[in-house]
C-alpha cells in the first residue's frame, strides 16, 4: 500500500485511539472495525483493531489469503492495528489472524463487525453503516415533552423468531413482523415492544445472552436496514421500541472475544472474576478502559443507529456482586463482596446514556435488595430510571400458584409490595424467565379446573395493572397459553380457535386500553401519593384502593377479591359523593366469566367507611377485580 495513505491513516486515528483507550470515546465503532475510505481517490476498506499483545496481526478474508492474508500495522503504543484494502468489497468475509506472543496463531471474528455470516458459520462480512434518512421526527419530538415517569409504561416482551411461524415450520422476518407485529402490538394497546437480545449468538438455546457480535445484528434474523424500517415503522404507528442488552458477560467461543490476543483482554485477568460457570460465559473486564469504549459506544450504537427507545440491561446483579452466582470468587482486599470496577462502569454507562439521551428508558434486570438502583449517580444511585420489581414478581405468582384456601394465610405475599414499591421506580414484569424450563405458563399456573384458571388469570393480570408501577408481559400472555414457551416453535396462535383463550385476548386488549386511559394508573406510579390503601381483609382475602392522578378528579377505586367467593352487599369507602360506575368487572362474559351485565350506576350514601366520607355497596364477583370510576361526583376540589 502507498506509504503516504498509510501514515495517513495513523495520523488520522491517533487522536481518537488516545480517548479509546482512555475509556472516553463512546462513538469507537466508527474508527474501529470495518470502515469504507477514500485515501487519495483510492476506494476502498479500512480495518482497525484492538490487540495489545499480539505479535502480529493480519486480515485474511475473499479479498486475500485466508491463511496468510494482508500484514496490519501497529499504530503506535495504542494497542491497535490497521490496514486499508482496495479489494475488499461489501458482503465478503473476513476474519483477523492473530499471531500470540507464543507463535500460535487463532482466526478471530472482528469484535465491532456490523455483519455475521449465517450460523453455523462465523465469518465477519465487509459491512460500513448504512446511510438511513428518518422519517420518525415527531416520535421523537412527542418523547421530549412528557416525562416518562408520567406516562403509561405497557411492554410486550418479544422473543422475535419464536413469536410467529409459517405452517412450514419457518419464523417470521423481520419485514413480516413489521406488517404483522406492528398492527397487533397497536391493536392490543401496548406501547412499547422489548426484543430479547437481537445482536450475533450462536445458540438459539440461549435466547440470545450469549453473543458473540455485540454490533451486529444477529444474520439469522435479517439485516441492519430492516431492523431499522421496522423501528421506524413502529414510531409511525406510536410504538416504542426497546431491546435487551448484555455488558455483563460474552460468548467464550474460541474464534470470538475470548483471550483474543492470547491474553485477558476483554476478560478479566482473574480467572474468578473472568469464568461465568453459570452461564458459560467470560465476563467482561468493566474495570478496563478500552471495555468502557467498547460497551458504552456499543449502547449509544444501538440507541443511535437503530433509534431505540431504550435498554433492558441484562445481568446488572452479576455486575455489582464479586461473588453472584459463579462459585469461586476472589473477595476485595477488605473482604468484601462488592464489584467496585463494576458499580462504577455502571454509573459511567447511564451518566453518559442519558447525557445525550435525556428521555431515554435505561431499565435494570436487577434481582437483589441494591439500594438506589433507580436513583441518579450525583445523588448516589446508580444511575438508572427503572428496574424490575422481582420481587412483586415472585411474591405474586406465588400467591396466585395456591389453592385459594391457602390465600388467606399467606395474604402478605400480596401486602408486603406496599412497604417497598416506592422505594424504586418499578416495572412490574411477568416476563419469559417465568414461563420456561418447567415453570409452566401463566394460564398453567393457575389452580383449578379450565374456567377457575381463566378467572385467577384475569385477576392476576388486572392486579398487576393497578399496582403502582409499569408494566410488561411476555408474549403468549395475552391469550392464555396453555404451554409454556418454546423456542424453537411459534407461539400457539391455533388457541385463539377457542372460545376461552379468544375470549382472554379480548379481556387482556380491553385491559391495555383502560390503562392508557385512567391517568390515574400511571401518572403518579412512584410516589405514595399516587395510591391510598382502603382495606386489607386477610380473612376476606379482599384489597381495596384507590389510585390517583395529579387531578382530584382523575382517580379509580380497585376492589380486588383473591377467592372465588362472591361478596354480596358489599361496602366500600368513597372520597367524593355522587355517582360512580364499572370501569372493570373481570367476571363479564365477553371476557370469559358469568355476569351479562353491570351493576349500574352506583350511587354513594353519607355513611363512614374505610376512613372515606361516602360509601357506596355492590357485589364484587368471586375471583375478580373490579375497577370504578366516577361518572358524575360533587365537592371536588378544583385543584
Amino acid at each position: 500500500m502507498n506509504q503516504s495513505i498509510n501514515e495517513k491513516i495513523k495520523d488520522d486515528l491517533e487522536e481518537e485511539l488516545y480517548l479509546f483507550n482512555t475509556g472516553e470515546h463512546f462513538d469507537s465503532y466508527l474508527i474501529m472495525g470495518c470502515k469504507q475510505e477514500n485515501y487519495e481517490g483510492k476506494v476502498g476498506f479500512r480495518f482497525t483493531v484492538w490487540a495489545p499483545n499480539a505479535k502480529n496481526v493480519g486480515l485474511v478474508g475473499d479479498f486475500s489469503d485466508w491463511h496468510i492474508g494482508i500484514e496490519m500495522e501497529r499504530i503506535g503504543k495504542t494497542g491497535c492495528w490497521t490496514v486499508f484494502s482496495e479489494q475488499a468489497v461489501e458482503g465478503q468475509c473476513y476474519k483477523y489472524r492473530i499471531e500470540r506472543s507464543d507463535g500460535t496463531v487463532k482466526l478471530k471474528i472482528d469484535p465491532y463487525a456490523l455483519e455475521f455470516e449465517v450460523r453455523p458459520n462465523d465469518a465477519s462480512i465487509v459491512k460500513d453503516l448504512p446511510k438511513k434518512k428518518w422519517k420518525d421526527g415527531l416520535w421523537t419530538a412527542n418523547k421530549k415533552r412528557f416525562s416518562i415517569y408520567e406516562r403509561p409504561l405497557n411492554i410486550y416482551e418479544v422473543h422475535l423468531s419464536s413469536w410467529k411461524h409459517h405452517e412450514d415450520g419457518t419464523w417470521y422476518t423481520i419485514p413480516e413482523l413489521k406488517d404483522e407485529l406492528i398492527p397487533y402490538v397497536k391493536k392490543m394497546g401496548y406501547t412499547h415492544i422489548e426484543f430479547m437480545p437481537l445482536m450475533e449468538h450462536p445458540l438459539d438455546a440461549s435466547w440470545g445472552y450469549q453473543l458473540t457480535g455485540y454490533y451486529a445484528l444477529s444474520s439469522k434474523f435479517g439485516t441492519m436496514e430492516e431492523f431499522q424500517d421496522f423501528v421506524e415503522a413502529a414510531h409511525l404507528a406510536n410504538i416504542g421500541v426497546l431491546m435487551d442488552w448484555v455488558p455483563g458477560h460474552f460468548n467464550r467461543n474460541d474464534y470470538g472475544m475470548v483471550y483474543f490476543d492470547g491474553t485477558p483482554q476483554y476478560e478479566y485477568a482473574d480467572k474468578n472474576k473472568a469464568e461465568n460457570n453459570r452461564w458459560g460465559t467470560m465476563n467482561f473486564d468493566l474495570g478496563k478502559n478500552q471495555v468502557q469504549s467498547f460497551l458504552i459506544s456499543n449502547a449509544l450504537y444501538w440507541i443511535e443507529q437503530f433509534h431505540l427507545d431504550g435498554l433492558r440491561v441484562d445481568a446488572v446483579s452479576s455486575m455489582l456482586y464479586l461473588d453472584y452466582d459463579i462459585g469461586e470468587w476472589t473477595p476485595n482486599e477488605d473482604g468484601s463482596n462488592h464489584n467496585k470496577v463494576g458499580v462504577e462502569f455502571i454509573k459511567k454507562l447511564n451518566k453518559k446514556v442519558f447525557e445525550r439521551h435525556p428521555d431515554l428508558l435505561m431499565i435494570a434486570e436487577e434481582s437483589t435488595a441494591w439500594s438506589k438502583v433507580t436513583k441518579p449517580v450525583h445523588m448516589g444511585g446508580l444511575g438508572f430510571n427503572y428496574k424490575w420489581n422481582m420481587g412483586w414478581m415472585n411474591d405474586t405468582l406465588k400467591f396466585f400458584e395456591m389453592d385459594p384456601l391457602f390465600r388467606k394465610n399467606n395474604f402478605n405475599l400480596i401486602t408486603f409490595s406496599f412497604m417497598y414499591t416506592f422505594n424504586e421506580n418499578f416495572i412490574l414484569p411477568f416476563s419469559h424467565d417465568e414461563v420456561v424450563h418447567g415453570k409452566k405458563s401463566l394460564m398453567h399456573k393457575m389452580p383449578g379446573d379450565r374456567y377457575n384458571q381463566f378467572a385467577s388469570l384475569r385477576t392476576l393480570e388486572a392486579y398487576m395493572m393497578v399496582h403502582p408501577g409499569k408494566k410488561l408481559n411476555f408474549m403468549g400472555n395475552d391469550f392464555g397459553q396453555f404451554l409454556e414457551w418454546r423456542i424453537h416453535e411459534g407461539l400457539e396462535w391455533r388457541s385463539l380457535d377457542d372460545e376461552m383463550n379468544a375470549k382472554h385476548l379480548h379481556f387482556m386488549e380491553s385491559l391495555n386500553q383502560i390503562y392508557k386511559t385512567e391517568r390515574a394508573l400511571w401518572e403518579v406510579d412512584h410516589q405514595a401519593e399516587g395510591i391510598q390503601i382502603l382495606d386489607v381483609d386477610d380473612a376476606e382475602t379482599v384489597l381495596t384502593f384507590i389510585r390517583k392522578g395529579k387531578k382530584p378528579r382523575d382517580f379509580v377505586v380497585v376492589i380486588c377479591n383473591f377467592v372465588p367467593v362472591e361478596r354480596k352487599g358489599y361496602k366500600i369507602g368513597v372520597p367524593f359523593e355522587g355517582l360512580y360506575e364499572e370501569c372493570l368487572n373481570t367476571e363479564m362474559s365477553e371476557y370469559g366469566g358469568v355476569w351479562v351485565k353491570d351493576q349500574g350506576p352506583l350511587k354513594t350514601v353519607k355513611e363512614t367507611t374505610d376512613q372515606q366520607d361516602y360509601t357506596i355497596e355492590l357485589i364484587v364477583p368471586a375471583m375478580s377485580v373490579l375497577i370504578l370510576r366516577p361518572k358524575r361526583i360533587f365537592g371536588v376540589p378544583k385543584n
